[in-house]
């Protein structure tokens, strides 16, 4: 019999969430370089690298690699002859562990969580509580395994019914474009078939939790009907051509994880969820003797990865630009933003909305006129940090309220990540405006180029207030133009026929 002390628990917890926020799993990152060397399109080559330089100086800095830094979901195994020297429960525990990480001093993680998901939606200022899953085993270990979840990829999550006759593979191939960029490919797809609809979404969350191991089921073989399943969507989803951050290429996903269980004779439910670029997940197990120890990679074992911009730049300062100036802007080009540029999410945009209603003036300091927003919600800053890492948010969100920021508003360019609904985009050239995309995933590599930060507005909604950010190179490639021509469409289409003239020639 084990004793597992209540403060062992919350520290191992703690720790696990400083440690992964900074530390990608080597795996990962190795999955991830051989997709940068074998990747053709240079979009989508250039993203795999910025997110891979990236991962490094997260972790030399000891930063967050994302600034999503997640809902925590955590899967705790306890042995049944395990017995616990604590007052409060392992949801308690959980949760406790949960608030010291996200507000550790030395690397606060930015808080995400809401309570009152249906009025209010408050954030709790601490991103607790967790998601916490609790099964009983054999033994007198307690084995976790906890992850933190970004909402950009949780989102894109899917669920269907199937009958039995129904095929897997089809539903997939169908479902994942329809996900969009917005889960940051290319990362997972942890998909759970069988039991109950709940129970399916809990497999395919816990799924997400194992390695990279895709190649070596490669090399070994498919063995049983589940390995067969993984080798088909993997080969499958990738031939879609959708790439890295939706540009078109060779690399959608690095890895399908499956699993499943029994279930009714007339069901078959399946979940899909996918793990974006900022995977982020550690297993650890207690037996009594302490607190778990987690050895932190080598830097060593990041690739050598360097990332230029390239002859095709442009070199822009957003300081008095006019729509005649981004008028020859080009789908595909890179641009390096030097200027003033403001911010704002879902709850900053809701409050615009509902001040220009009433006819209200917007804030002191909120003037939109000719002028640039960037979809972010960065962390905190720490020691001589300006900002804390400020990689952009999945712009689709922001959809409803495009067509009244560049109307009303007077906006000329949006800066985000993923693609933009068909309504947006017909906004965008209605306006002659621009939307630039910058790499989700490389959230500590943007968040340099940002060299001055203030909160200018709604101040109470925290990470969502309004900034003005000044940047200097900041870089960002043109995803819709003022023509209304969208990397996002023309990419994947691309790139799918690409793959089929490539494996219509190997076939001869």
């Amino acid at each position: 019999m084990s004793i597992i002390k209540k403060q062992d628990f919350i520290d191992s917890i703690a720790d696990a969430l400083q440690y992964i926020s900074c530390y990608h799993p080597l795996d990962f990152v190795n999955a991830m370089k051989e997709a940068y060397d074998k990747e053709a399109n240079p979009a989508a080559k250039d993203a795999i690298a910025q997110i891979l330089l990236n991962s490094r100086m997260a972790a030399e800095g000891h930063r967050p690699i994302c600034q999503d830094t997640g809902i925590v979901t955590c899967f705790v195994k306890i042995g049944m002859q395990v017995q616990w020297d604590s007052d409060l429960t392992v949801q308690e525990m959980v949760d406790e562990g949960v608030r010291r990480a996200y507000t550790h001093p030395d690397n606060p993680l930015r808080a995400s969580v809401v309570a009152d998901p249906v009025g209010t939606r408050k954030n709790t200022r601490n991103n607790a509580p967790g998601v916490v899953h609790i099964d009983m085993i054999p033994g007198d270990k307690v084995e976790v395994s906890i992850a933190a979840k970004g909402g950009g990829s949780e989102n894109k999550s899917k669920m269907v019914m199937l009958n039995p006759s129904d095929d897997v593979v089809e539903w997939v191939l169908k479902t994942v474009p329809t996900m969009g960029a917005g889960w940051c490919p290319p990362g997972m797809l942890g998909i759970g078939i069988g039991g109950t609809a709940e129970k399916a979404a809990v497999m395919a969350k816990e799924s997400l939790m194992e390695h990279v191991d895709i190649h070596e089921l490669i090399a070994k073989g498919a063995e049983t009907a589940e390995e067969k399943l993984r080798l088909e969507l993997f080969d499958k989803v990738n031939r879609l051509g959708i790439g890295a951050q939706g540009l078109g290429g060779l690399t959608t996903v690095l890895d399908v994880k499956i699993k499943t269980a029994p279930t009714h004779a007339v069901s078959k439910p399946v979940v899909m969820i996918p793990n974006c670029a900022a995977t982020r997940h550690v297993h650890f197990t207690l037996d009594g003797s302490g607190p778990a120890e987690l050895t932190p990679p080598k830097l060593s074992d990041w690739p050598e990865i360097t990332w230029e911009v390239g002859q095709n730049v442009r070199r822009v300062n957003v300081d008095g630009i006019t729509k005649a100036d981004i008028a020859s802007w080009k789908t595909g080009e890179t641009v390096l933003l030097s200027g003033k540029i403001l911010t704002g999410r879902d709850a900053a945009h809701k409050r615009i909305a509902d001040m220009l209603a009433r006819g209200e003036p917007l804030p002191d300091g909120v003037d939109f006129k000719n002028r640039f927003i960037y979809y972010v919600g960065p962390v905190d800053a720490v020691r001589d940090e300006v900002v804390g890492p400020a990689g952009p948010t999945t712009s689709t969100r922001m959809d409803k309220f495009t067509d009244m920021m560049l109307g009303q508003a007077g906006l000329i360019g949006m800066i985000g990540k993923s693609e933009r609904g068909p309504k947006a985009v017909e906004s965008i050239k209605e306006h002659k405006a621009v939307y630039l995309m910058a790499v989700g995933g490389a959230a500590y590599l943007v968040s340099k180029a940002i060299k001055k930060a203030r909160v200018v507005a709604f101040a109470d909604l925290g990470m969502e207030a309004i900034y003005e950010f000044e940047v200097e190179d900041m870089p960002v490639a043109v995803a819709v133009d003022s023509e209304g021509n969208n990397a996002h469409a023309i990419g994947p289409a691309i790139w799918s026929a690409k793959i089929a003239e490539l494996d219509k020639a190997l076939s001869k």
